[in-house]
């Protein structure tokens, strides 16, 4: 996988390709059954890049569980990942962003009408893939789809609101970011067979891994980081309250704390020097990248509930990048 830097010849990367090949399958067989623009729209997005860590983790989730029929587990790994780019496109209209994976994003190019109906269309394509599989697994996909749409409320209700604690903001993060990875590797070990007590460390073990991933993209955000396609402080700017944020105002006290809630209600890269030298007087970098690492360890714990296997390594691999994107 280029983007978690393996070799070429690697397993991960032939199952990212093979992932992309079916996504590029379902949109041209959209285009030629007459679903024309809106397709092509969605398909520009969906075949963009991206790591594909939620169908990786599905495919890799199964298998651990003992799953051996990669065409019975494909399509639920091809639901997830349509529907995470139906997140995505809604949430760059929210965002007022210009750019995804570096293309135009769909309501910059057909306006927001338009592009709100390709999110929907997204959610559809996904759901018509995961309805192939049992009611257990359908209600799972439907819980997460629910959990997706009460955090985003809850994050638009916490935008440049100041008292947001680190409670609320777990609370978004466990039903936005994390809550596809964990709702993903527990249908995925249901899927291929586990009972429901073994299939929850899967869940736990997504939940945890996902957790991870928001608050090491918190720091990339911060950092500024090419790979994400966006420029450095573009969370501040749109006046999401990530952890280090957060964190901060916890700590901070006086003119620091007058200073820094200042900065974060008129953000603009004029003043993002002094606010990484503000998060860096209270040690919010440091603290959001202690809990990135305790919250692996605990993602990495409960594959101990597994025998060794190459899917495992393979999973290890996937917790590995997480941390070191951010380093």
């Amino acid at each position: 996988m280029a983007s978690i830097q393996l070799e070429a010849s690697d397993r991960l990367e032939t199952m990212r390709l093979v992932v992309d090949a079916e996504l590029e399958a379902l949109i041209e067989n959209e285009v030629e059954n007459g679903a024309g623009q809106v397709a092509e729209l969605c398909g520009s997005m969906l075949l963009a890049g991206g790591k594909r860590l939620r169908p990786l983790l599905i495919l890799l989730a199964y298998e651990i569980a003992g799953g051996l029929d990669e065409d019975e587990i494909m399509p639920l790994a091809l639901a997830f990942e349509l529907i995470h780019t139906a997140t995505l496109v809604h949430d760059d209209i929210n965002d007022e962003a210009s750019h995804r994976r570096g293309i135009e994003t769909i309501h910059t190019r057909v306006g927001i009408p338009k592009a709100v109906i390709a999110g929907d269309w997204l959610f559809v394509q996904g759901f018509g893939l995961g309805g192939r599989y049992e009611e257990h697994i359908v209600r799972i996909m439907a819980q997460c789809c629910a959990d997706i749409a009460t955090s985003e409320f809850d994050q638009l209700d916490h935008v440049l609101n100041l008292a947001t604690s680190p409670e609320d903001y777990l609370s978004i993060v466990r039903g936005k970011t994390a809550g596809p990875f964990s709702a993903g590797c527990h249908a995925a070990g249901l899927v291929a067979g586990l009972s429901e007590e073994k299939a929850l460390a899967l869940k736990r073990f997504g939940m945890e891994l996902g957790i991870a991933f928001q608050l090491v993209d918190d720091l990339l955000d911060l950092r500024g980081d090419e790979r994400m396609g966006k420029p450095r402080g573009a969370d501040v700017l749109e006046g999401k309250m990530t952890l280090p944020l957060i964190h901060a105002l916890t700590l901070s006290h006086g003119a620091e704390r007058i200073r820094l809630a200042e900065i974060i209600e008129d953000f603009s890269d004029e003043n993002f020097d002094e606010l990484m030298y503000l998060l860096t007087r209270s040690d919010s970098m440091n603290y959001a990248k202690i809990l990135v690492q305790t919250h692996l360890e605990r993602a990495i714990s409960e594959l101990s509930h597994f025998e060794e296997s190459e899917a495992k390594q393979h999973m290890l691999r996937i917790a590995e990048y997480v941390m070191n994107r951010e380093m």
